[in-house]
């Protein structure tokens, strides 16, 4: 099958989901732009599509289905895409990399069993279930903080042991720093594990990282490739400047308390004139107050 990060390149970024103001409904016009956008300005090497950052939570499954559509459309076959397969649900979670494979996505991320909060074994046969299902490349998304439960090395070695297309996670490297060292002794030679975590990327790298899944890339893409394009050619100091410029951009995402980092992702956005509207309800939109710590952040790394 090859490895999955050479593929998916260095830079995966994690689509926002435009939605337009008052009723909240999709706006697929603007997902199609927001795909040319990031595409064409070199900032990412590949998409996901209908992630949790893509607000998959708010959204309904033709939702998605739809915008499967409407970005594999828009990207016109420029960079390699992953169908988000995320839901409570493992049978709606199975569904979505079924129709992910149909519509010709170049891989799948399923993300761990949510809410529920399973045992090991119940967060084995979750993904179990999702690579049966489908003959795409499988990557996991392990994030604790919101799924409840860590996907524990022994597991991922299960899983990675017992399935040929499970050769790839995203691991939310903040809820535990070094634990992409623990993911790499018990993987093959060829598994690939993505950074989830903006603000935690040389770590990963680091640690044989073949990059990270940020969001943040929509904003500051270019940075982001020259930060891990230094730490690779043997620059660390200069990979470690431009971290300490993006760091607090990125630690600002999480201002007031705010857990979920969607609505001032979103705010510094639409600040940079792409159109992605506000958050879904539940998230609240970003304050005025915090609109301008963003803007305060992008002006000072030169983005406005």
């Amino acid at each position: 099958m090859g490895k999955l990060g050479d593929k998916l390149g260095h830079i995966v970024i994690p689509l926002a989901t435009p939605f337009w103001e008052g009723a909240q409904d999709v706006n697929y016009e603007a997902a199609a732009r927001l795909t040319d956008h990031v595409i064409g300005a070199g900032k990412c090497d590949s998409l996901i599509v209908a992630g949790t950052s893509g607000e998959f939570n708010a959204m309904s499954l033709d939702e998605r289905l739809e915008l499967f559509r409407v970005v594999k459309d828009a990207a016109d076959g420029r960079v390699p895409l992953v169908a988000g397969a995320c839901s409570d649900s493992t049978r709606e979670v199975v569904r979505l990399a079924q129709e992910g494979e149909k519509l010709g996505f170049d891989a799948v991320m399923a993300l761990g069993p949510c809410y529920c909060r399973p045992t090991q074994e119940g967060g084995y046969r979750h993904f179990a279930e999702v690579a049966k299902a489908t003959a795409l490349p499988v990557m996991l998304y392990n994030i604790p903080i919101f799924m409840g439960f860590n996907l524990e090395k022994e597991t991922l070695g299960r899983l990675a042991a017992d399935f040929d297309n499970i050769v790839a996670i995203k691991d939310e490297a903040g809820i535990n720093p070094t634990q992409m060292s623990d993911y790499n002794h018990v993987t093959p030679d060829d598994f690939t594990i993505y950074n989830g975590d903006d603000i935690m990327v040389l770590c990963g790298l680091a640690q044989g990282a073949a990059g990270v899944v940020s969001g943040g890339s929509i904003i500051i893409g270019k940075l982001m490739r020259r930060m891990i394009d230094a730490f690779l050619a043997g620059d660390v100091a200069g990979a470690r400047n431009i971290h300490m410029d993006l760091d607090p951009l990125f630690k600002a995402f999480g201002s007031n308390g705010r857990l979920n980092p969607i609505p001032l992702w979103k705010a510094a956005i639409n600040l940079c004139g792409l159109e992605v509207g506000p958050p879904r309800l539940p998230l609240a939109p970003a304050t005025p107050d915090e609109v301008n710590i963003m803007r305060s952040h992008l002006t000072r790394l030169g983005i406005l």
